[in-house]
């Protein structure tokens, strides 16, 4: 690989890019059913405004962003206009554009915008759009990173691509609301122990892009554990979304990590992907001792045919009952329109999904992405259809030609799969609450006294303490009868356990949760559920990082595990200056010149989701990008209104999904 010309002068600047918006539109660069919401397009989509509503940012390139030397800007959920603005004012050297295959047409406009304003700038392709056989003719770039992408870059500006690897202190998610109602806490860490999967199930998009393999970033518990501690004291919340594909895989990672919570009391909580075999493997009871809430499980299909060998010998109704039993919230994804599947069969495997009681279900029509080798099989049958990418999302229609189905018919099945859940297992909301309960139920009568499993139940505890604030509001907004009268039923039952949940400070909590969800509903009806996420810009400077190999262990090359030494949280409030639409409660003041920020009629509009009261930060000087004033430290300045916007307390830095 040839090296970039550097330079001498200065550190490289690098614009590092998300696709623009809007989101979820038909317009010329994409379609509505690829909205830019992951439980709301693919789980809850047909619950109304009981849908979970969240955004996630584009994670990888801030991992990018924080582990090269040079000046980098992170453009997020930026709109056209605001990204040709920072291709114009910025005069960078490398502009990074991440994208999937949806968002092809988003990401060939800007690359041909980048070629247009800025002729010298390098343009370097990444994400699983990358994946497209041929990219590299179908959008005007000078080089596509397939795979893990910081080696890459590291080795194309002349750095030492196995250098530390400095793991940024990253929220999961924002804007997180249900009814039009923030919920309530601080936003889960980040945290990214590795990426890719060995399982390489012959659709999965992600296991193929790391080619079957899994790098591990954080290879033992010892490392995971100081992490873990590092992002939680950072952020004030020790709650962690786990971005890996399948965490438990590493069961000597994972039970290095208890033994060291167990000693330390340090009980963190974690969300994860985990496939049937590794939970079956690791232990229900060690799941809850880990500090496991959450895990999405593919269950695929209820046939031999429609399965894979990780789910062979479980049987997943029991599995996902003992987890729920022990307060363990499931997502169950199904794969509709496989090879096997017919009209005259389909409803076997919605029936199937929709029995086993998930908390959440996700249906997806089985879809031949770039690199797998499902893809590859349709290929080689000449299956493919002539389609846009834009069409490649999994929520309409077919990207390969199928004997038994027409264009519109998957559509069809998708929306009646969704709303069969919906009806029989009533909202996600309600199976969250209801499962908390009998998780509280299930850990007291163990009767296990250690500190640990006593946190554990407190945990549960305060989860339905929570949601019961809006089960009037459940009740009030319910699929049908049979969904109020479990909600009625639920509130007996809390109220035998917990009476505390409906004292009169509580009760006058669900009382204005009541009102505000009537507003939500009121506004979705008149100007529909579309959530459009804001404009996010973080600029990272050469000298305000840790200089390499300090204290963070090498990056593993992709044959070798990764070094033994501490892992290293980036400083948020020290690395960067996050100028962030939304947020705005909190940001960073380092003495240079950046965007204004909005004017509380701005962020006002923000909060209840008047659209034509929102835009992109008012533009003001051009950045400075030269580093931080000797003698004048950053500045985390004080909390402006916080209204409703995002509960996130800690500074912002920036994620979405892995897409770079």
């Amino acid at each position: 690989m040839q090296r970039m010309m550097l330079p001498d002068d200065r550190p490289p600047r690098i614009l590092l890019c998300a696709v623009f918006g809007p989101y979820g539109v038909d317009d010329a660069y994409g379609r509505k059913e690829n909205i830019m919401e992951l439980f709301h397009n693919q789980v809850t989509r047909a619950q109304g405004i009981a849908s979970f509503r969240f955004h996630h940012r584009s994670f990888g390139l801030y991992f990018l962003a924080d582990n090269v030397d040079a000046d980098v800007t992170v453009l997020d959920f930026p709109s056209k206009k605001r990204f040709e603005r920072e291709v114009r004012r910025g005069h960078y050297d490398l502009v990074g554009i991440s994208f999937i295959a949806p968002n092809f047409v988003k990401a060939r406009e800007m690359a041909r915008y980048v070629r247009q304003q800025s002729p010298k700038s390098v343009i370097v392709l990444g994400g699983h759009g990358a994946a497209i056989d041929g990219i590299e003719q179908l959008i005007d770039c000078d080089h596509v990173v397939k795979g893990e992408g910081i080696r890459w870059l590291r080795s194309f500006l002349g750095q030492n691509p196995n250098a530390p690897l400095r793991h940024p202190i990253l929220p999961s998610t924002e804007y997180q609301s249900i009814f039009g109602l923030p919920l309530p806490g601080t936003a889960a860490s980040l945290l990214v122990p590795g990426v890719g999967c060995v399982n390489g199930c012959n659709f999965c998009a992600t296991s193929h892009f790391f080619g079957k393999g899994y790098t591990s970033f954080i290879p033992t518990g010892v490392e995971l554990f100081d992490l873990a501690c590092r992002i939680a004291d950072a952020r004030g919340t020790d709650t962690f979304f786990v971005m890996d594909e399948n965490f438990l895989k590493s069961r000597e990672r994972a039970a290095e990590m208890l033994e060291l919570m167990e000693r330390h009391h340090r009980h963190f909580v974690f969300e994860i992907f985990s496939s049937a075999e590794t939970i079956a493997a690791f232990g229900i009871e060690n799941l809850v001792r880990l500090g496991v809430t959450f895990v999405w499980i593919g269950v695929e299909s209820s046939s031999e045919q429609g399965n894979y060998v990780k789910n062979r010998g479980i049987d997943p109704k029991a599995l996902i009952k003992e987890l729920r039993d022990h307060g363990i919230g499931v997502l169950a994804s199904g794969i509709l329109c496989q090879e096997h599947h017919t009209p005259q069969n389909m409803h076997i495997d919605i029936d199937f999904m929709v029995d086993l009681n998930a908390d959440f279900v996700q249906f997806m029509l089985l879809t031949p992405m770039p690199t797998t080798t499902l893809y590859r099989e349709m290929e080689a049958q000449g299956r493919l259809r002539n389609i846009p990418f834009e069409d490649w999302h999994g929520q309409k229609m077919l990207a390969q030609t199928h004997p038994h189905f027409s264009d519109d018919e998957p559509e069809i099945w998708l929306k009646r799969a969704f709303r069969q859940d919906y009806e029989t297992n009533s909202s996600s909301v309600y199976r969250v609450t209801e499962g908390a309960l009998r998780g509280y139920r299930t850990l007291k009568a163990k009767g296990y006294t250690d500190a640990c499993w006593q946190a554990r139940i407190k945990e549960r505890e305060a989860r339905v303490l929570e949601y019961s604030m809006i089960l009037p509001t459940i009740e009030r907004n319910a699929v049908n009868e049979t969904e109020r009268e479990r909600v009625r039923a639920l509130r007996r039952e809390i109220a035998k356990e917990l009476p505390q949940a409906f004292n009169l400070k509580r009760r006058s909590t669900a009382l204005g949760a009541t009102v505000l969800a009537a507003l939500w509903n009121l506004r979705v009806r008149i100007k529909g559920d579309m959530i459009q996420p804001a404009t996010i810009v973080t600029r990272l400077c050469k000298s305000a990082k840790q200089p390499s190999g300090l204290l963070a262990p090498a990056l593993a090359p992709s044959t070798s595990p990764a070094g033994s030494e501490q892992l290293v949280a980036a400083e948020a409030a020290q690395d960067m200056v996050v100028d962030h639409a939304r947020g705005l409660h909190v940001c960073v003041h380092d003495g240079r010149t950046d965007e204004r920020e909005p004017p509380l009629s701005q962020v006002l509009a923000e909060a209840v989701g008047v659209p034509r009261g929102r835009r992109d930060v008012a533009p003001g000087a051009i950045a400075v990008l030269e580093g931080l004033p000797v003698d004048e430290p950053p500045l985390v300045l004080g909390e402006a209104p916080k209204l409703l916007l995002d509960s996130q307390k800690g500074p912002g830095v920036a994620d979405r999904r892995l897409d770079l």
